[in-house]
């Protein structure tokens, strides 16, 4: 089966493949910048463009010489440079794909593919560093009509809606709370909160709506964290603290949200995701697995002599085969994402994971910071202080 067959499966991807993009004989061109040695190409952030007849790679940037050559040759493109800005310059691109995994790199990449001309930009996550960074891009996006998006690949998977018709026909009865776990391993803590976390709290935005306030406490080998705790983080990530945290949301629709991450923890990363716990059953999503939701029935709160099933949820919904063809790839290597991407352009809306919601992740971590710092009281969000609290600390 073509792979336009496989993105009309979905009513969203239906309706972009009768967007004008499809009829138009110029293909929109692609640049590519990277970094190897400080974040690389993100995860296929730079190969999907192949995949697409729509997309033409006209060059890729990475300041390390031999990491651009074996671009050029993975890319299929002759025009390699090592400064990003002299190929914004001179390929005048329409899309420019932030690959590199180091968030400190973010902001500069994001305003300089603006500044080009660009009309879209996908941009690995985390999305950028503060508030304040999030707002300069969000403003710089908005002045010159940019489509920006964020690779939070789950939101896009289209078991979400069917989630959405459970909870909306009451399958899953009263929403007491949501439960977000990163994955526990040696990062656990402020650092799993940031490289992994960022596509739990896209969830938990998408599950609870717009989070009210937030009250964090972080905790290095089992006590409060101190001034004296705070390090360079990993990745460009900036101050850190902690191997452990625990975090509680307010949410927009009524219920709390948690997310916590201790490293370490021993659960083999099984935890990596969400719960959403209801009076009549869980919901469970682990993040980047497939299938990416089950649904455990019954009061989660009501012994039972009766085991309990875990029962897959497809884009059909719960119990039923799964009618999308190889929907793993279309979801774990941007394929959906990058053609909401580009049909957002056509249609100048926004994407599904655009600038918005991504700059509210990094309003989601920076509350952690803030509440900690501030003995961890709750502090409303939108936050008052708009960089990392960590680092006046």
């Amino acid at each position: 089966m073509k792979r336009r067959t496989f993105l009309a499966s979905t009513a969203a991807t239906a309706a972009a493949l009768s967007s004008p993009l499809y009829a138009a004989a110029k293909p929109h061109r692609v640049a590519i910048i990277g970094h190897t040695g400080r974040g690389n190409y993100g995860h296929g952030i730079d190969t999907v463009w192949l995949e697409f007849e729509q997309t033409k790679i006209c060059g890729v940037a990475d300041p390390n010489p031999t990491g651009l050559t074996q671009a050029q040759t993975r890319l299929k493109t002759s025009a390699g440079f090592q400064d990003y800005r002299k190929m914004l310059a001179q390929v005048q691109p329409d899309i420019v794909a932030i690959c590199p995994r180091h968030v400190d790199q973010h902001h500069a990449m994001c305003l300089a593919a603006i500044d080009s001309g660009a009309r879209g930009i996908y941009l690995e996550k985390p999305f950028c560093r503060t508030p304040r960074e999030a707002d300069e891009i969000k403003a710089a996006c908005k002045s010159k009509n940019v489509k920006l998006a964020v690779a939070h690949r789950n939101r896009y998977h289209p078991a979400l809606k069917a989630i959405d018709t459970m909870i909306a026909s009451d399958q899953l009865g009263k929403i007491l709370e949501i439960r977000g776990r990163g994955k526990g391993d040696r990062r656990g803590g402020a650092e799993d909160l940031w490289v992994l976390g960022t596509h739990v709290l896209d969830l938990v935005h998408y599950f609870g709506g717009k989070p009210l306030s937030c009250s964090a406490v972080l905790q290095q080998d089992g006590k409060r964290v101190t001034p004296a705790d705070v390090i360079t983080g990993n990745e460009g990530l900036g101050p850190l603290a902690g191997n452990a945290l625990h975090a509680r949301y307010q949410m927009e629709k009524g219920f709390p949200a948690y997310f916590d991450s201790i490293a370490n923890d021993g659960t083999q990363n099984a935890g990596f995701g969400l719960q959403l716990i209801g009076s009549r059953g869980i919901i469970s999503i682990r993040n980047d697995r497939f299938p990416l939701a089950h649904f455990v029935p019954g009061n989660p709160f009501l012994a039972t002599d009766t085991p309990r099933p875990w029962i897959p949820i497809t884009s059909a919904g719960p119990g039923k085969p799964e009618p999308l063809e190889n929907l793993n790839h279309l979801v774990g290597h941007h394929i959906y994402l990058v053609q909401d991407l580009l049909t957002s352009i056509e249609q100048d809306r926004q994407p599904i994971c655009g600038v918005q919601e991504a700059a509210m992740t990094v309003e989601m971590v920076n509350a952690v910071f803030a509440s900690h710092v501030a003995g961890s009281r709750a502090v409303p969000i939108p936050l008052e202080e708009r960089d990392n609290a960590l680092a006046s600390w």
